[in-house]
């Protein structure tokens, strides 16, 4: 595999870290926001689970009652979020309740007029999408509660960027998937007979400790019971499998890059299996969270396998003509990284503010995680007496992993979830800006603690 040239790799790192300073100085400017509608949020959901449609279907009949005349005209950007009662007996009205969510979390419960009427048709299509909103906004009492209800002015549309946005992620990450297949060969799968013990071992802290660490962090610092889909957001970042940065960590490193290569090419085609198997796992337990794991395995074969297939029949017709195409997709690969960290985090600017999910020690397990995963990833290896130079791949291996496939999932599942801060992109994304200067660190430590006296053992 033909890697960038140390130069380029410095310039990346260097916009890399000056991001990540800026986002710890926007971090500890910040102002926190109001968590009060997360709470309402949480009440409204509760509400669904316990089957009392008699308020649902005051909440939605009332509402038509209104004077909306006058009524506030807000514009703005956010999510239709959709409760259903667990009894689906009776009408619509009765068991279904949509509300509109501001990108700051502000909630305002829908107020349907005529199910008929055209702004209102197939509202469930709005979902899985942010979308632009001209309402009407009112006050509603019921049962001695205020709730903000609101109309539409007109029906929401989905921004043009937002859309060009989610249909250039999906773009580049299949791309870079072609770029990796481009690469592989069966040698890299044969791996498995020739060197099955860097090969297990690596699989097995990838898919077994890691989510296991991310688990024992969660509880430890209390991610599981105060902010679950920051919980939700660890398990999945670790239980994806690793990419190209690893890849070219490894050259860095000057670790064994073919025994890298195997690991992420095996781990890729094993998460179509143990990505959505550890969510449903580690998380489907915690209250509100429903894991869609028929949706994350059809992300996977759609994004992953099938364009990693296509990248191996590419080589398999034309070796040379692949080989030439390599440094290409692996400009990509990076470009697609820096691409979504940069422009998901600046598509959800409102996180920033969020000072009671995302602050330091946010930020300290996000380190925690990388840094964990290549200590152990190399101490493990050493006690079964693996050579230095595999330890290194493998150290790597553990910590770094393909946060452009994390941040992907997270953005096509978060809401049908429930994600109501979108943390789990956060997750992933901060995840993804910081495993580059982790990996840097350990790369500078790894001739102290793993040389290479042995690299050819």
């Amino acid at each position: 595999m033909k890697l960038h040239k140390k130069g380029e790799f410095r310039f990346i790192f260097l916009i890399m870290a000056g991001f990540f300073m800026l986002v710890m100085g926007f971090q500890f400017t910040a102002v926190a926001a109001d968590k009060s509608n997360e709470a309402i949020y949480k009440q409204l959901s509760s509400l669904a689970k316990s089957g009392d449609n008699a308020m649902i279907q005051r909440l939605n009949t009332e509402s038509r009652d209104l004077n909306w005349q006058e009524g506030e005209n807000l514009e703005f950007k956010g999510h239709l979020r959709y409760l259903e009662s667990v009894q689906q007996e009776g009408s619509e009205d009765e068991t279904q309740l949509f509300f509109v969510r501001r990108t700051d979390g502000e909630i305002f419960i829908l107020s349907i007029p005529d199910r008929t009427h055209a702004d209102y048709l197939d509202l469930t299509s709005m979902l899985e999408n942010k979308m632009e909103f001209s309402i009407k906004s009112k006050t509603m009492d019921i049962g001695g509660e205020s709730f903000q209800v609101a109309r539409f002015n007109q029906r929401p549309v989905q921004p043009v960027l937002d859309k060009i946005f989610k249909l250039a992620i999906i773009l580049m990450l299949f791309l870079v998937m072609v770029g990796m297949g481009l690469t592989l060969t069966g040698k890299d799968f044969a791996v498995l007979i020739s060197k099955p013990k860097g090969i297990l071992i690596g699989e097995v802290l990838q898919f077994g400790v890691m989510p296991l660490i991310a688990v024992a962090l969660g509880y430890v610092m209390g991610f599981h019971d105060a902010f679950p889909y920051i919980f939700v957001g660890m398990v999945l970042i670790t239980a994806t499998p690793g990419g190209v940065t690893s890849n070219l960590m490894t050259h860095y490193a000057k670790g064994d890059v073919a025994l890298s290569v195997s690991l992420t090419s095996i781990s890729t085609v094993l998460s179509i299996i143990f990505l959505p198997l550890l969510l449903s796992a580690y998380c489907a337990g915690i209250p509100d969270i429903e894991v869609p794991t028929r949706t994350i395995s059809l992300t996977i074969v759609v994004l992953v396998i099938i364009p990693l297939m296509i990248g191996m029949f590419v080589r398999k017709l034309n070796e040379n003509l692949a080989k030439k195409m390599v440094p290409a997709f692996s400009a990509l690969g990076i470009v697609a990284l820096l691409f979504l960290i940069v422009a998901g985090i600046l598509n959800n600017l409102e996180g920033f503010t969020d000072t009671e999910r995302h602050n330091f020690k946010f930020y300290t397990m996000v380190l925690l995680l990388t840094f964990i995963g290549m200590i152990i990833g190399g101490i493990v290896p050493k006690l079964f007496k693996v050579s230095n130079f595999q330890a290194r791949a493998i150290s790597l291996e553990t910590g770094l992993r393909n946060a452009s496939l994390a941040m992907t999932i997270a953005i096509l599942i978060q809401d049908a979830m429930g994600d109501f801060y979108s943390s789990m992109f956060w997750v992933s994304g901060i995840f993804g800006l910081v495993m580059y200067l982790a990996g840097l660190v350990a790369i500078k430590f790894y001739p102290k603690f793993f040389p290479l006296e042995d690299a050819n053992s």
